[in-house]
């Protein structure tokens, strides 16, 4: 028919699963990882890694027309992407947010149709009783080392961008809150060199923060603090932030959370946001209507447009909220108590 609508967006969503599965599965058997080395044969790399030779040959084949791998003759190396951010050791790597992805959203996806038909989470349905997120990814040590690789690789590539978003220089000490590894407060300090930055997490985030914190140049600049940000007191700061965090929730935690951080600011004190932004008329961003579907399948929480949002700090006592569109895969938002000043402007 010639009049027939194009197939090919149905097609590149039938095959979307396979790509994603395939650098998923290479990572989890640690194929880039051995390659880093040097180039090997599909042979030399069965032997070592304990594979089926003719399976592996397979899924490294594929792994190179996704280019994530290059192939001369029988030899296969990383390609300069797969060694940037596949390999596990890599400044940039984003491997422990592929394993996450695999080991937790990969299953929690499929449950996606009971989702939208009660409303609610999987956690508890595909984990066997763990009801959220945070029970599962703070079970054990081996499982919060890989949540926190995760998050530490999805923060690299987006931490420069938040704190560059508005002119900060006015603060002099931030309190990250849920700061993980400390990536976000080491990019502040970096950017901002008058700036003092305190990581706030749970108490057994510290060790896997200082990994991190201590091989910063920043180091002198930033300091670690353990405590749950909703039971705790949270340290006095001039600016906080929450990256990542108010998405989890829905509307009458985040306004705790919020009331209380409100509360323990002088005037003039910040509250620094980093989400993605839905369009008002939630036409888009694609990768953001994806990221509020996820949430749906893995928290309490949502994605919200700047509206939205904009309720929130109001109700809890905010006067002056301001936006900024990064063009990456995350926004800022900057919430002042007391009237807006000369100094707060989008970069």
């Amino acid at each position: 028919m010639s009049n027939a609508p194009d197939a090919s967006v149905v097609l590149e969503l039938l095959q979307a699963f396979r790509r994603s599965k395939a650098m998923f599965t290479a990572v989890q058997l640690g194929i880039f990882d051995q390659l880093a080395a040097a180039s090997q044969s599909a042979q030399q790399l069965a032997a070592i890694l304990k594979l089926n030779e003719g399976a592996l040959k397979r899924l490294l084949d594929g792994c190179v027309s996704l280019t994530l791998l290059e192939r001369e003759g029988e030899l296969y190396r990383n390609s300069p992407t797969a060694a940037c951010f596949l390999v596990s050791d890599s400044p940039a790597t984003l491997a422990g947010y592929v394993r996450y992805s695999d080991q937790s959203l990969y299953k929690l996806w499929d449950g996606l149709a009971d989702a939208v038909r009660e409303g609610t989470n999987r956690w508890a349905a595909t984990f066997g009783g763990r009801a959220s997120l945070f029970d599962h990814y703070f079970r054990d040590e081996s499982a919060t080392r890989s949540f926190l690789t995760g998050m530490h690789g999805f923060g690299q590539t987006t931490s420069n961008l938040i704190v560059r978003a508005f002119d900060l220089s006015h603060f002099k000490h931030l309190v990250d809150l849920g700061g993980a590894t400390g990536h976000l407060a080491m990019a502040a300090c970096v950017a901002y060199p008058d700036l003092q930055a305190t990581v706030l997490d749970l108490p057994p985030v510290e060790k896997f923060a200082l990994e991190h914190i201590t091989q910063s140049p920043v180091a002198h600049r930033v300091s670690f603090a353990g405590a749950d940000f909703f039971a705790d007191e949270i340290p006095a700061a001039d600016l906080y932030c929450l990256g990542r965090i108010l998405h989890d929730w829905d509307d009458p935690k985040i306004n705790i959370l919020l009331t209380k951080i409100f509360a323990k600011l002088p005037t003039g004190g910040g509250l620094l946001i980093t989400e993605t932004l839905l369009n008002e008329d939630r036409s888009g961003p694609l990768y953001s209507l994806m990221q509020d579907l996820n949430m749906l399948v893995c928290t309490d929480g949502k994605e919200r447009t700047e509206s939205e949002y904009s309720a929130l700090l109001k109700t809890a006592g905010f006067a002056t909220v301001k936006f900024h569109r990064t063009g990456g895969l995350v926004d800022a938002i900057l919430a002042i108590k007391g009237e807006s000043s000369s100094w707060l402007k989008p970069k």
